[in-house]
């Protein structure tokens, strides 16, 4: 389960990320006083259920917008993978995929959610985090790895934010 609580300064990280095929950098606490961030840590690219769930986040996004909320997709593979997986499979996203691929899963474990036995060692939990604009954790929920996240759910903690 997550290390970090509802209610607990969330840690900062900075990844590489690419919206697109633009090339950025995603810094958590670039948006602190300004968004609401949904963390959304997925499996890995070329999946069936992350080639579900992220589609399903972007075509959300302006419903986020209102919420004041920026989404930011994050698993452990490369730049050139999200790239990839974008241009051949999914769709291009309009919102960042965030890279923890080096070091590997550095920021899915500061989040207690990186796998690091058996079944399926070194990939994120599908997990959702809602950090507010102060920089607290307002939600957390590890789902089972097959299960695509209801959107609803992080609307409703947005909600009351």
């Amino acid at each position: 389960m997550a290390t970090v609580k509802v209610g607990d300064e969330v840690p900062d990280f900075e990844l590489p990320a690419v919206v697109g095929n633009i090339k950025t950098q995603v810094k958590l606490s670039d948006f602190r006083g300004k968004k609401n961030v949904v963390l959304a840590f997925y499996p890995a690219d070329w999946t069936p259920v992350c080639a579900s769930q992220l589609p399903g986040l972007n075509a959300d996004l302006e419903r986020f917008a209102g919420y004041d909320a920026e989404v930011v997709g994050i698993s452990v593979d490369s730049i050139p993978s999200h790239t990839a997986w974008q241009k051949k499979e999914i769709g291009v996203l309009s919102f960042p995929l965030a890279s923890d691929f080096y070091p590997h899963g550095e920021v899915a474990r500061k989040f207690g959610i990186l796998r690091e036995g058996d079944p399926i060692p070194g990939i994120a939990e599908r997990a959702l985090f809602v950090v507010g604009k102060d920089g607290k954790l307002a939600f957390a929920k590890v789902y089972p790895i097959g299960q695509v996240p209801s959107n609803d759910e992080v609307f409703e903690v947005l909600r009351k934010l």
